[in-house]
């Protein structure tokens, strides 16, 4: 039975992309059957895993208005390892043409629902801002991973974040909780990112990974070539860190 997990962050550019591609490759590499759903407009989880978003007959979108199933909608990343249901900018779209519909924020559940034997892990990458396309995201999943800079401004963030999964768990989908906390970007020489650091461990204890991701060039350069970093060049540091966050979620998963 699959886990199905959300990376979110209501602020944007903390790296949610780079964490949902990186993690499905290391989940892969070490023995996991992954699927990646994009939920963003933007579809840079699908062109980073090395899918092209312009050549695709069916998307997340087509899913979501039920036009289609996963089976039907998924394709294969060959060179990261891992199914993708990718995105374009028709998913804009979406938000307009669910408004209406029945059960509009259990469409994404109803569809993982089919394939939850096909795999071991399901990420979903959802988009910056709580909109109904986030919102069938944290229906559907059984935990919240949050990837986060250790700046100031990303612990305002964090509140507001932590206060939707809240109603969310309270109102529509009593499974969802954080799993955890993973510290991205993160440059050990700068003090005020080690003492937020330091804050979020005494404040979140164990929610907060133990792996952390450095602020890595390769893991920037990747998506460029469609590749996650941890394909692209798995002897950078960030790659690997990746794949030592893999075997700590799968380990995680099996004490929860």
């Amino acid at each position: 039975m699959a886990q199905i997990f959300c990376i979110a962050n209501q602020k944007g550019g903390v790296g949610k992309t780079t964490t949902t591609v990186n993690l499905a490759a290391g989940l892969s590499k070490v023995g996991q059957r992954v699927l990646v759903v994009d939920l963003d407009p933007q579809g840079n989880a699908t062109m980073g895993s090395g899918v092209d978003k312009r050549k695709l007959e069916l998307t997340v979108y087509d899913v979501l208005l039920e036009n289609a199933s996963i089976t039907e909608a998924r394709t294969r990343a060959e060179k990261a390892g891992y199914d993708v249901v990718g995105a374009n900018r028709e998913l804009a779209g979406a938000e307009v043409e669910l408004v209406d519909l029945e059960r509009r924020d259990q469409r994404l559940k109803t569809a993982l629902a089919a394939v939850a034997n096909d795999y071991d892990f399901v990420l979903i990458d959802c988009p910056p801002s709580l909109s109904m396309l986030t919102l069938n995201g944290l229906c559907s999943a059984h935990g919240v991973v949050v990837p986060m800079q250790c700046e100031y401004f990303a612990l305002e963030g964090l509140s507001d974040l932590v206060n939707t999964i809240k109603q969310v768990h309270a109102n529509l989908n009593p499974e969802l909780k954080v799993i955890g906390l993973l510290r991205v970007m993160f440059d050990p020489r700068i003090t005020l990112q080690q003492q937020v650091s330091e804050q979020l461990k005494s404040h979140f204890g164990d929610k907060v990974f133990n792996t952390v991701i450095p602020r890595n060039v390769r893991l920037a350069e990747a998506p460029s070539y469609g590749l996650p970093g941890v394909v692209f060049d798995p002897s950078s540091k960030g790659a690997q860190a990746f794949v030592e966050f893999a075997k700590e979620m799968v380990e995680r998963i099996g004490k929860l």
